[in-house]
């Protein structure tokens, strides 16, 4: 058996972190496994693997771009041995699909969101050729239920639930000394010691909710705390301005510190009281933050649509609101802060145990290898 995975670059983001981590579990197992994309910052990453890239222009839309591309990814295909290709965007799949046909190796592909349909007539096929592979992984049932009612006729056994996890070797509650995660809080944050810390991580988007977030800020009780609005603006500076424009204004004691980006993100969860994930707009498809902060022993407050849903049990292992709904999310806010430290200890080990059991990196990869294992069963001798 032999994996190339094929996605469009190495740059960053959930489907480029995917892709390590299914290569270094591959890589483990010793299971030869290679990866094909246009490239990127994270190619240094696969490097540190020991795993071979093949660089191709997989980040082009243009159809005779991807059939160039295709005709590269049979030849290496033919030349190396691969036995199954993994494909993780739509516009590379047509690629792999028209490589499947001119070397006869099986593929399979990723769901990674749910894709937009309109206009209908354009956007659904050019969308289906994601189901055209011998199974579909998606991320999650909210994404599983999308495709069977979005995709007409689509067999329901070749779309597979495979939720996407959280490490937990490097979220967990001890990752993070305390003396290193309260200096972190107090000098290079500038929050007060005794101040519970509130993060937002997330690109700086609309659909991602930070202005409703900054809304419920405003309507709280409480004032006194922290918060860490964690994300990149991606050049939508109008957005980011009017952000800081607004958080402006609450009240003085709260303290609103806005970052890019940081390399230490279980520091960041390490310091926080409380992790939010604000989606509005639109659901999450799956909605990383989430378990890598319950893994890390925060409480989180997220809005109930998409994988969200699945992730949290409401009350159990953190909390759910109305999506777009600042009132809602102003009172929950309030009444976390208010939980006794023994409501929180439970709540934290609750959901520390959910991610371990069901939303983990390792279980993720495991339950991948098992579809790769079973198409190779599959495969003519």
């Amino acid at each position: 058996m032999k994996i190339l995975q094929v996605l469009p670059a190495l740059e960053q983001g959930g489907v480029e972190r995917g892709t390590l981590e299914i290569a270094a579990a591959l890589t483990a197992a010793g299971i030869p496994n290679a990866v094909a994309s246009a490239g990127g910052r994270l190619v240094h990453a696969l490097d540190e693997l020991g795993v071979e890239h093949l660089p191709l222009p997989l980040d082009r839309k243009n159809p005779i771009t991807l059939r160039c591309c295709a005709a590269a990814l049979a030849e290496y295909c033919r030349e190396e041995g691969v036995t199954l290709m993994h494909v993780r965007s739509r516009a590379p799949a047509w690629a792999v699909k028209w490589a499947s046909k001119r070397c006869g190796v099986k593929w399979m592909a990723t769901f990674h969101g749910v894709y937009g349909t309109s206009p209908k007539f354009l956007k659904v096929p050019y969308n289906r050729v994601m189901l055209k592979g011998e199974r579909t992984i998606a991320v999650s049932n909210y994404v599983r239920q999308h495709i069977l009612a979005t995709y007409k006729g689509v067999d329901p056994e070749k779309v597979v639930l495979v939720h996407r996890g959280a490490d937990t070797k490097v979220f967990r509650p001890d990752a993070v000394p305390p003396d290193v995660a309260e200096a972190k809080k107090t000098k290079q944050y500038g929050f007060e010691k005794d101040y519970p810390v509130i993060t937002l991580p997330g690109r700086l988007t609309r659909w991602k909710g930070q202005e409703i977030f900054i809304e419920a800020l405003g309507m709280m009780r409480n004032h006194r705390y922290g918060v860490l609005i964690l994300g990149s603006d991606q050049g939508r500076t109008d957005y980011s301005d009017h952000l800081r424009t607004i958080a402006g204004r609450l009240p003085d004691e709260t303290r609103v510190v806005f970052r890019s980006h940081t390399s230490e993100i279980p520091v960041v969860y390490a310091m926080s009281d409380i992790v939010v994930n604000a989606s509005s707009a639109q659901p999450e498809a799956f909605g990383r933050t989430i378990p890598e902060a319950q893994a890390s022993g925060c409480l989180v407050l997220a809005t109930a649509h998409g994988g969200a849903c699945e992730t949290i049990k409401d009350g159990e292992t953190g909390f759910l609101v109305p999506p777009g709904d600042a009132k809602a999310m102003a009172a929950k806010l309030d009444e976390m802060l208010e939980m006794s430290a023994e409501a929180k200890s439970k709540m934290r080990v609750a959901a520390v145990e959910s991610v371990r059991a069901d939303f983990s990196t390792a279980k993720m990869c495991e339950k991948t290898l098992a579809i790769y294992r079973e198409l190779h069963g599959e495969m003519p001798k």
